[in-house]
């Protein structure tokens, strides 16, 4: 047989194998499992970072297909966590779920599965507030940021009191007061339930118990909190950190001129024992450990959730995402938290995992947006897309993962706007001025090449432009 025919032909057995598939998850109605992480910039094993510790996140994007190069809308927690839930561009700001809350205009991702038959079930940190409701403490009942869209939005709150309590809680039910007299990290000689994600994996484990008992197929969404500031966990998962050397932190320093750079207000407020991690290499290297040893400690907690999974027989009928809510920088830019349009802040892990996926393990490096899950995940379940989506389905990269992706689009705060393309990104400031790096050269998000390639900002800026007016 010819070579071209040959490859035509393994090219359309493989299409028949994916949509067989797909059909039979259609006909038995898959189950989705959304795990979300707070925080989570991709230093992963199967990422490439080979000195963090993360075995369990690992075997599921070698189950799956790990997205290298997927990006947030937004780097705060609450905007981009609109998006995933929304499927739709929205404010740049912490409350955007609850303005969305009283202005309800679409069905959210979950209200979608509901309304067909699903049963939608939320554990911890899904949408903004862990818990998902108002209030000074956030446990109002009467003040809901996602309506009408979950079954159950449950939050095991323990000896840390309320949601408020958890979001920010470190051992033996330490709650944030002043952000000063809490650590900006912790080890604790405890187990896994000595931080509220422990109580969140239980919880989550007891609903899976549940729903496998039921006729319907359902929807979870479980949301854990670590590596959330402060850097608390369990002293075991610092133990593999112990004794190793890291390597250097890129372009360390503050840039020049205009950028989104800040101040790390968000890190800074807590109890450093007076040091400054951008002028204290070893401090710097003990807040990075901290942070890998949250990434361990949430790693452990995903895969007991997994294992529960397979244990009751669910796994090969169960769709499971993993999406971080955008990145985190570590002494990058001389920043330490998000909130900037660099790299660090936008960049997150995103993996899709189902069974019959064609070239399991094999990662893609289209780019794709968090804009992208809503529909991808109403095809994985065989559910008709609602029309009213910005984003598009990453099928035909699950199918081949070489599949192309499009360029990402970001907002921050101050009406700052970001477009990444496969070798550029442009950030668009209000004042009219403009930011653009090329990530082909050594020096990537460090020289602002603007002035040089005016014919390139406009073409970026009208792709930024076009694209956010075609979705108003």
């Amino acid at each position: 047989m010819p070579p071209h025919l040959f490859k035509s032909l393994i090219s359309s057995l493989s299409f028949l194998y994916l949509v067989t598939n797909l059909l039979a998850l259609a006909i038995k109605q898959p189950n989705v499992l959304l795990v979300c992480v707070d925080d989570l910039r991709p230093e992963l094993g199967s990422f490439g970072v080979n000195y963090v510790k993360s075995p369990n996140i690992d075997r599921l994007a070698k189950e799956g297909r790990p997205f290298y190069r997927h990006y947030v809308q937004a780097p705060t927690c609450g905007a981009s966590r609109y998006t995933l839930l929304t499927g739709r561009y929205g404010p740049p700001h912490n409350g955007a779920l609850f303005v969305r809350s009283e202005n309800l205009r679409h069905p959210s991702l979950p209200a979608w599965f509901r309304k067909r038959g699903y049963t939608s079930v939320s554990v911890g940190k899904v949408s903004h507030h862990p818990g998902g409701k108002g209030g000074p403490d956030w446990n109002d009942e009467g003040k809901l940021e996602m309506p009408e869209s979950w079954d159950r939005h449950l939050l095991p709150t323990g000896p840390w009191q309320h949601p408020r309590g958890v979001m920010h809680g470190l051992a033996k039910g330490e709650i944030r007061k002043n952000a000063n007299e809490m650590d900006i990290y912790q080890a604790f000689a405890g187990k896994d339930d000595s931080y509220p994600d422990g109580l969140i994996l239980r919880e989550a484990i007891k609903q899976l118990d549940h729903l496998a008992t039921t006729k319907k197929p359902f929807f979870l969404a479980t949301g854990f909190i670590r590596p959330h500031l402060p850097f608390g966990a369990p002293a075991k998962y610092l133990k593999p950190y112990e004794k190793i050397s890291l390597p250097p932190t890129p372009h360390p320093f503050k840039p020049q001129g205009k950028t989104t750079w800040h101040g790390s207000g968000e890190f800074m407020k807590y109890n450093r024992w007076q040091r400054d991690p951008n002028k204290d290499p070893e401090f710097a290297i003990m807040v990075r450990k901290h942070y890998a040893a949250c990434i361990t400690y949430v790693d452990s907690l995903i895969g007991q959730l997994l294992g529960k999974l397979e244990k009751l027989g669910l796994r090969k009928r169960t769709a499971v995402i993993l999406w971080g809510d955008h990145g985190w920088h570590l002494g990058e830019h001389a920043i330490w938290g998000k909130h900037a349009l660099f790299e660090e802040s936008l960049r997150s892990p995103l993996i899709i995992s189902y069974p019959g996926i064609p070239n399991p393990g094999v990662p893609s490096d289209s780019i794709v947006e968090t804009l992208d899950l809503f529909p991808t995940i109403c095809e994985l379940a065989g559910l008709e897309t609602p029309n009213h989506l910005d984003g598009k389905s990453l099928m035909p990269i699950l199918q081949n993962p070489e599949a192309s992706g499009h360029p990402a689009i970001s907002y921050g705060k101050k009406g700052a706007l970001t477009v990444r393309t496969k070798n550029h990104r442009l950030i668009s400031h209000a004042d009219g001025t403009f930011e653009l790096y090329d990530h082909r050269t050594r020096d990537a998000e460090t020289k602002n090449i603007a002035s040089e390639r005016p014919n390139l900002v406009r073409k970026l800026e009208e792709i930024l432009q076009s694209t956010l007016n075609k979705n108003r």
